[in-house]
Order: structure tokens, then C-alpha cells, then sequence
């Protein structure tokens, strides 16, 4: 397992609420990709492979379905996704385009490849596998293994592994202590009275 950020670089230059300075130099779509692996622990790879089917909004709440369950989104992020759902610029063709993908490709028809989203990522100064390690970490903090995997579409095992790490084995823990500062009885040898 990476290691996780300390808490306050898990927002790294694409946080909720950048300097507006900083704010006009970034992209939506690439402040929209940021804060799926920074939120979401989303790799470039399912970042990249994400269709306007995957965002809905109703009843006012927009969600992004990333496994089984959708997650409701907080409202920058909603906003950077609706809007990105509605002009789907791609980083090379300029323009709308018709693609069915959140994040279209250079050419007409496939998304945007997992490493040319990395990259992006990467020019942005996000530190790929840290950044989602920090963000399973946190997740796993708060909600049970089987939410987080049926909600970020990841495999339950390691939905489970990211939450032992996180809340740590308690008992072990506890059991350990309890040996290692309980007094242990002499040791007695056979046949020797006590």
C-alpha cells in the first residue's frame, strides 16, 4: 500500500476551493478528474472510462455511478460534472464533440487513454498513487467495507484491506497490550514446590 497524504495534501492544487487565481488557470474537466481520484480514490483508467450515462441528476442531487451504488455528489463537484457532461471538450479535437464519454480522446469516437489522463493528472502535481491511497484511507474511516466496494466498484478484499489499515486491528492490538503488561506468573519447574 502507497502512503497516504497527510490530511491537508489531499487537496493539493485541485481542492474545493483553490485561490480564485488558481481556479482560472485549471480546466473543469481536469479539476472534475482531480477530485474523482482525490475524493474517490478513481484511477486514471476508470476516470477515462467514464460516459455521460454514468452522471445523473435527480430531484436536485447529482451522482456519478462508479460501482454498484451511485454516490451523490458534493455541489462543486456536481457542477464540474453536469458541466462536463454538457460540453465534453476533448484535449486534442477542439470543440463539442458527440462522444458518449465523459472525457473524450484526440480522436473521434474512444475516450481519453488512462496515461494521457495520468498525465494530466501528473502536470497538475497530483501524486497518482498517493493521492488515492489518502483517499481509500479516509473512506475507509467512514463507511463499512462492503459500501465502499459496492460504491467506488472496487473488490470488496481490498475494501477490507483499506479499512484494517485504517481503523487497524483492534484486537490484536488490544490482545497484544494486555500480554505484554499483564505479569506473567513464575515459571515453575517440575517437581520443585512453589
Amino acid at each position: 500500500m502507497e502512503r497516504p497524504l497527510p490530511a491537508d495534501g489531499r487537496r493539493g492544487p485541485l481542492g474545493y476551493c483553490p485561490p480564485p487565481a488558481a481556479r482560472r488557470h485549471l480546466k473543469p474537466e481536469d479539476r472534475l478528474a482531480g477530485l474523482l481520484l482525490l475524493l474517490y480514490a478513481q484511477w486514471p483508467a476508470a476516470i477515462s472510462r467514464l460516459t455521460v450515462d454514468h452522471i445523473e441528476e435527480t430531484g436536485g442531487a447529482v451522482r456519478i455511478h462508479l460501482g454498484a451504488f451511485p454516490v451523490e455528489l458534493p455541489a462543486l463537484v456536481a457542477e464540474l460534472a453536469l458541466e462536463q457532461a454538457a460540453v465534453r471538450r476533448s484535449h486534442a479535437v477542439l470543440g463539442r464533440t458527440d462522444s458518449p464519454w465523459l472525457f473524450p480522446g484526440g480522436q473521434p469516437g474512444p475516450p481519453i487513454s488512462a496515461w494521457a489522463m495520468g498525465e494530466r493528472l501528473r502536470k497538475l502535481g497530483i501524486r497518482l498513487a498517493q493521492a488515492r491511497s489518502t483517499a481509500l484511507f479516509q473512506l475507509a474511516t467512514e463507511l463499512p467495507a462492503a459500501v465502499l466496494a459496492r460504491t467506488l466498484g472496487i473488490d470488496i478484499t481490498v475494501a477490507v484491506k483499506w479499512q484494517r489499515a485504517a481503523a487497524g486491528d483492534w484486537a490484536a492490538y488490544a490482545a497484544e497490550v494486555i500480554r505484554r503488561t499483564s505479569p506473567q506468573p513464575p515459571i515453575q519447574e517440575p517437581g520443585v514446590p512453589t
